[in-house]
C-alpha cells in the first residue's frame, strides 16, 4: 500500500494542494519532507507526536524527513489558533529550549538510517543571517496584505488585535520552505489544519520568487484532532500531557492513553501508532463486544508508552498501574512509588515513629483524633495495601517502603503519601 493510500485510511489526510500531483511524486521519487517545531517549551506534548508520526510513516515508506525546529521563528511566534500574542522569550531561553527539543527529536525518528536518516535544522540558522532590508525586498515584495490578510492566522486576531511582529510570521515560515527547497531538495511541507494558511504561502513564495521556473512542491495537513467529549486533546486537570518524563511520568503517559473513551480510541490507533489493519479490526470487534475489557486501550498505551519512552519505561508504567489496582504497593521500589502517587496529598514528617492515629491527623486524612480511631476501627485504613484495624498501632520504620515512603489508603481509592525525611 502507498503512504498515501495509508494516510486515507487512516484519515490522516485533511487538505493537500495537488493530491494526484503529490501522489506522482511520491511513486516517483525519494521526496524529503519537513514539518516545524517552534520551541515554545523545553519540551514537545503530545499535541506534537501526531506531526512526527506523519514523519515517521513518510520514513518508513523510503521518504526523508526534516524536522525544522524554529530557533528563530521561536523568537517571533506562530499566531496560528491563537486569540492573543504570545510572549516573547529571551534568545538564550529559546536556545535552551531549541536543543532540548533537537534531544528529544533524536529519540523519536530515525537519525540513523542508511539511505533516509532523518535530520533536525534550526532556522535560526538562515533567519538569524539575513537583514531586515534583504528580507523585505527577497520575501516581503512577493506578497501583498490583501494575501496575508485573507488567511485564517490572520484574519481570526484582526477583531483581537494582532502586531506587525506575528503578522510576519507567515513570511517567516515562507522563507523556511523556500530555504529547505532550496538546500535540502525538500518539496512537501506537512502540518496541522492550523498551519494551513503558511504552507500554501511558502509555496506561493517558492513559486513567485522562482519567475517562469517549473517548480514540483506540495503541502498536507492533518486534521485537527478532536475528542467525543468535547474536551481538548492532550490537556489533562494537571496540565499538558508532556514527552519529557521528568514533566509526565512515563506512568501519566500511560494512564492518559489507557483512560481514552471507547469512542475516540480506534481513531487515536489508526492516527499514532503503526499497527497493520488485522490487528485494528480485532480490536474494533472488541470494543464493540467487550469494552469494558479495554483492550484496545491497552494496545493503545502499551504502543504509545514504549514508542516515547522505551519497553522497560512501559513494564514499569505497567507494574505501577498493576499494583495500585490490587493494592499491593509493596511491589513497588521508590521511583515507582514517587512516579504513581506523584499527584496524591503527601505530608512530609522527620518523626522515626508516629501513632497511625497521631500521623492520621497531621496528614489531614482524618479530621479528627476520634474520626481517626472510628476510620481504622471500622476498617476504612489501610498501610501500605493492608488493613490496619489496631488503634493503638505505631507507624514504624518496619512499615517504611524503600526506607522512605509509607502509602496510607482511606477508603476505596483515597491515597496519601507519607514521606519520613
Amino acid at each position: 500500500m502507498d503512504i498515501l493510500q495509508d494516510l486515507e485510511n487512516r484519515g490522516l489526510i485533511h487538505q493537500t494542494t495537488d493530491f494526484e500531483g503529490l501522489h506522482n511524486h511520491l511513486d516517483k521519487n525519494q521526496v524529503t519532507l519537513y514539518c516545524g517545531f517552534d520551541p515554545t517549551a523545553d519540551s514537545l506534548h503530545i499535541g506534537h507526536l501526531l506531526p512526527i508520526t506523519m514523519l515517521k510513516r513518510f520514513q518508513q515508506a523510503g521518504h526523508r524527513p526534516i524536522a525544522l525546529i524554529g530557533g528563530g521563528t521561536g523568537m517571533i511566534g506562530d499566531p496560528s489558533g491563537r486569540t492573543s500574542e504570545r510572549t516573547l522569550n529571551d534568545e538564550s531561553i529559546v536556545h535552551g529550549y531549541t536543543e532540548s527539543i533537537r534531544k528529544q527529536l533524536a529519540g523519536l525518528l530515525n537519525f540513523e538510517a542508511e539511505e533516509n536518516a532523518a535530520i533536525a535544522r534550526d532556522n535560526n540558522d538562515w533567519l538569524s543571517k539575513v537583514t531586515i532590508i534583504d528580507f523585505l525586498r527577497d520575501a516581503g515584495k512577493h506578497f501583498t496584505v490583501n494575501y496575508m490578510l485573507a488567511k485564517d492566522s490572520v484574519a481570526s486576531r484582526i477583531e483581537h488585535g494582532i502586531s506587525f511582529t506575528e503578522f510576519s510570521y507567515m513570511l517567516l515560515q515562507s522563507y523556511d520552505f523556500s530555504q529547505l527547497y532550496e538546500q535540502e531538495n525538500c518539496t512537501l511541507q506537512i502540518g496541522g489544519s492550523d498551519q494551513w494558511g503558511n504552507i500554501t504561502a511558502g509555496l506561493e513564495f517558492i513559486r513567485r520568487s522562482r519567475g517562469e521556473e517549473e517548480i514540483e512542491a506540495f503541502g498536507l495537513t492533518v486534521p485537527l484532532i478532536t475528542k467525543a467529549d468535547g474536551t481538548k486533546f492532550g490537556k489533562t486537570a494537571g496540565g499538558a500531557v508532556w514527552l519529557d518524563p521528568e514533566k509526565t511520568t512515563p506512568y501519566e503517559f500511560y494512564q492518559f492513553w489507557y483512560n481514552t473513551d471507547d469512542r475516540d480510541v480506534m481513531k487515536f490507533l489508526n492516527y499514532f501508532t503503526f499497527l497493520d489493519q488485522t490487528e485494528l479490526e480485532k480490536l474494533q470487534a472488541e470494543v464493540e463486544t467487550n469494552p469494558g475489557a479495554r483492550q484496545a486501550q491497552k494496545r493503545l498505551a502499551e504502543e504509545m508508552t514504549k514508542t516515547v519512552h522505551s519497553g522497560a519505561a512501559l513494564r514499569q508504567a505497567i507494574k505501577i498501574s498493576d499494583a495500585l489496582f490490587s493494592g499491593d504497593v509493596r511491589t513497588l521500589s521508590a521511583s515507582e512509588i514517587e512516579q504513581g502517587f506523584k499527584d496524591v496529598p503527601t505530608f512530609e514528617t522527620e518523626k522515626a515513629d508516629i501513632l497511625l492515629v497521631d500521623l492520621l491527623v497531621d496528614a489531614k486524612i482524618s479530621s479528627s483524633k476520634r474520626q481517626a480511631r472510628e476510620d481504622i476501627t471500622n476498617g476504612a485504613i489501610y498501610v501500605n495495601g493492608d488493613r490496619n484495624q489496631d488503634i493503638q498501632h505505631t507507624v514504624t520504620e518496619a512499615d517504611r517502603l524503600e526506607d522512605t515512603f509509607t502509602i496510607i489508603r482511606r477508603g476505596r481509592r483515597k491515597y496519601f503519601l507519607i514521606h519520613f525525611k
